[in-house]
This record gives structure tokens, C-alpha cells and sequence, in this order.
């Protein structure tokens, strides 16, 4: 059985190689069909209440951008790898399509800083908050086209042929990365045959900057099978999806930042805010407090859209104090979400044995113990963007009724899963098991607070 799995995965491989131009084809029809989705719903009028997925353009393209398209493109990455990034991505295909024709200059050094995944997934979730943009086509405009605008200029000034944007600043490069390193596919690379070719050797353009011969997991492999039987060395081989997390994965504190902050923080804010009694309690005591002092500006909504939420028509629009109360309440959340799990982090890392690089505030292990938090976190995110999925499916008149046993199955899955990965990972640091349990339930107990943001607004909100 694994035999035949495994030839089949070859195949799969081999075939993607060898039908390059029919899946450029099929990557411009979806460049296509995002370009029409994006723009004209941003030309017209908006919606009333009566507005259906099965009459009115601008609620399909809602529907199909945050109810089926986001989420379940997160839901792909374990599954299958980054294989949405390689082969059906619309922004990933227009800049390397720039690439080909730009000006191939050197990538500039600021550009490869670490710190860019998490910046721009961090800053693109609060903006689009701001801007209301899983309501407003005009909001989807300025985030999405924006950013593909953006990948499109620098595959010209830099590509060379190559995925510059998706490698270094695609606001979700990072939250892809970590999630295809669960996936139970990688391209393996066999050491021995590479130094040792037996075919012809052909030369590879590998898109998104992967050393191929250094390759040893998932995380950053767009999954396009272009290197498929490179050298004799290279093929798409299945995997434990345990293996990467446990066995190559290191992690750093950037990786860190983005699962323990943004994915497990900024983004639980983000889907809370909305639903919080806490958001209109904070609200209305600033607002209070502003009326007392006479200060009266920060109620005013005069803000543009690309700024703050403003559509009078619908009346909906975000005062400056809005966005302020919007800001505190995700950085609240990110404090005490991400806090929490960060010193559960902290502590289980100083139970466990010293490894080399450790400092005051973390290290090499700690970095590692964040690696097993990553099922928790993409269901987390998962959880928020299908919301929106449901709450469209209501709006269709479909009864939901399953929606919260099976969102607390799909959480209570994901953290057994992270909790295991946990175990695994502390058993490489000691074998005393009283040692490796005390850090586990520390690790657990940072998990609480994630928990319970969830009871929260599926339950008690």
C-alpha cells in the first residue's frame, strides 16, 4: 500500500511537471476571474437587505472571497501543502508573470528581514478591520488589489524570474508557511543521488527561492512540481504530517511572533471585537470621558473609507474613536492571549533541560516549543474566517444549527494535536518524566486563555 502511494505521488509530481503551460492557463482563468470578483463589485452600488448570493454580484463576490475562498485555502495548506501558492494563486502568477518582463534588479537587504511575515500579516488584519472588509467590496479592493499592485511592482523591479513578493512579503507567506509544514507530502531530496546524477540534468526554475538541494520540508515549497525527478534526486514523497514540526523544524523568534501574537492574538482581536460586550462597554466610557472634557473631534466620522469604515448610505461609519477602541481591543487581546501563551512558553522552556542559545527571554528551545502550537493556531484562524461563511449561509436562509459541535470538535482536535506535537517535542529535550510533564501542563495552561476566547464569542457572546 505505501509502495503504491508512493508511486502515485510521483506521478502527481511528475505530472504537474510536464503540463507547465496547461497550468499556466488555468492560472491565468483565475487571474481572470479574481480581477472581476475584485473590481466590479467596487463599481457598484452596494447592496440593500433583500441583496442574495443568487441575485446580486457583490454578495457572491463576498461569498466567494471570505466564505469559501480564504478559509478554505487555509484549510488546504496542511492537507496538501502550498500547493494553492504553485499552482491556482492569482497574485503568486501575476508577479512572477511581471518577473519575467521587470528589470531583474539585486533584492534589496531590507526586503529579506525576517520580520516581514509577521509585520504584514499583523498590519493587513488591522487594516482590514478598519476598513470593514469582509462587508465592503471597495474595503476588499484597497486590501486584496492593493496588495496584488504591490506584488506586481516588485516581481518587475526584482523577479528575475522568480517569486520575490510571495518569498519575502505576501502578508500571508508566514501563516502558509507554518501551516504546510503540517501537511503529510514534501518534496524529498535524496543527497546521494544529487551528488551522483544519472539523467540528463535539466536546469530548474525554482519560483519561490528554495534551495533546492538544501530542501529537507514543506514550509516554503509552492508544491508546482517543477523540480519533480530533478537529478535523479528530487520526487513528492508522503510524510507522518508529525514529521516536520517534531524532527526539521526549528523555528526562530520571528516564526514565534507570528503563531504566539499574530495568529494566536491579533487575530483572535480581530474576530472578537465585533461581538464583544467589552468593546461597547470600553466605547462608551471614552466616549463619556471625551463629552466630560469637551473633546469632541475624536467622535466625529469624517474619516475616508480607505481609513475608516464610512458608507452613510448603509449607515455604517466608524468614528475616530472606533478605530481607536478597535486597536485597543486587539492589542488587549494580543497581550493577554499571546501573552499567556508566550509565558506558558517561557516557563515549560525553563523547566526543560538548557539547550544551546538560550537567554533570558527564550532561545533556540523555546522557539522549538512554540513549533507544536501550530495546529491550534490555523484552526483558530480557520474558526474566525469561517464566521463570516456562516454567517453568509444564514443570511441565505440555511439553518446552522451544527455550526458550533463542529467548531468545537475541529478546536478540541487541533489542541489534542498541538498538545501531542508538545509531548513529542519535550521528549527530545529529557527523558525524566516529571520534568517533561511540569512543562507540559505549562505549556497547556498557556493554552487557556485561546480557549476560552472562543467560549466567548460562540457561546457566551
Amino acid at each position: 500500500m505505501a509502495v503504491a502511494v508512493a508511486r502515485a505521488t510521483v506521478r502527481v509530481a511528475d505530472f504537474l511537471r510536464d503540463h507547465a503551460p496547461l497550468l499556466r492557463k488555468l492560472q491565468w482563468g483565475i487571474v481572470a476571474l479574481y480581477a472581476f470578483l475584485l473590481i466590479v463589485p467596487a463599481a457598484m452600488p452596494l447592496p440593500d437587505n433583500t441583496a442574495s448570493v443568487f441575485n446580486n454580484l457583490t454578495v457572491v463576490a463576498q461569498f466567494a472571497f471570505w466564505g469559501i475562498w480564504w478559509p478554505f485555502v487555509l484549510v488546504s495548506m496542511p492537507i496538501m501543502g502550498r500547493a494553492w501558492c504553485g499552482l491556482f494563486c492569482p497574485e503568486g502568477m501575476l508577479t512572477e508573470w511581471a518577473s519575467e518582463r521587470g528589470k531583474g534588479l539585486a533584492i534589496p537587504r531590507w526586503m529579506r528581514w525576517g520580520g516581514w511575515p509577521f509585520v504584514a500579516f499583523a498590519l493587513t488584519t488591522i487594516y482590514g478591520q478598519l476598513v470593514s472588509v469582509y462587508q465592503y467590496p471597495l474595503a476588499v479592493l484597497a486590501v486584496l488589489g492593493g496588495s496584488t499592485a504591490a506584488a506586481m511592482v516588485v516581481g518587475w523591479r526584482y523577479g528575475r524570474s522568480k517569486r520575490v513578493w510571495c518569498k519575502y512579503l505576501c502578508p500571508v507567506n508566514g501563516v502558509f508557511n507554518l501551516l504546510a509544514k503540517l501537511a503529510p507530502w514534501h518534496f524529498k531530496v535524496d543527497e546521494q543521488a544529487w551528488r551522483h546524477p544519472v539523467i540528463r540534468i535539466q536546469a530548474v526554475n525554482c519560483a519561490p527561492l528554495v534551495p533546492l538541494r538544501h530542501m529537507k520540508g514543506a514550509a516554503d515549497c509552492h508544491m508546482c512540481g517543477r523540480c519533480s525527478g530533478y537529478r535523479g534526486a528530487i520526487a513528492l514523497t508522503p510524510r507522518s504530517p508529525e514529521a516536520e514540526i517534531v524532527d526539521v523544524a526549528g523555528g526562530d523568534a520571528w516564526q514565534t511572533a507570528l503563531v504566539v501574537f499574530g495568529m494566536m492574538g491579533i487575530a483572535i482581536g480581530a474576530f472578537l471585537w465585533s461581538a464583544s460586550p467589552w468593546f461597547v462597554t470600553v466605547k462608551q466610557a471614552a466616549a463619556t470621558w471625551l463629552i466630560d472634557k469637551d473633546i469632541m473631534w475624536p467622535l466625529l466620522d469624517n474619516a475616508p473609507w480607505f481609513i475608516l469604515t464610512h458608507y452613510p448610505d448603509v449607515n455604517d461609519t466608524f468614528s475616530w474613536l472606533d478605530g481607536a477602541c478597535i486597536l485597543f481591543f486587539i492589542a488587549a487581546t494580543t497581550a493577554v492571549v499571546g501573552g499567556a501563551l508566550y509565558a506558558g512558553l517561557w516557563l515549560a522552556d525553563r523547566v526543560l533541560p538548557a539547550v544551546q542559545g538560550r537567554t533570558a527571554w527564550g532561545g533556540a528551545g523555546l522557539h522549538k516549543l512554540a513549533q507544536p502550537l501550530i495546529p491550534a493556531a490555523g484552526i483558530g484562524v480557520f474558526l474566525g474566517l469561517s464566521a463570516t461563511t456562516i454567517t453568509l449561509l444564514k443570511h441565505e436562509g440555511v439553518q446552522a444549527l451544527w455550526a458550533n459541535p463542529v467548531r468545537f470538535t475541529l478546536l478540541s482536535l487541533a489542541v489534542a494535536w498541538t498538545l501531542r506535537l508538545a509531548w513529542r517535542v519535550m521528549g527530545q529535550r529529557t527523558q525524566s518524566t516529571g520534568r517533561k510533564l511540569a512543562a507540559w501542563l505549562l505549556f497547556a495552561a498557556g493554552l487557556v486563555p485561546f480557549c476560552i476566547a472562543w467560549l466567548l464569542l460562540f457561546v457566551a457572546w
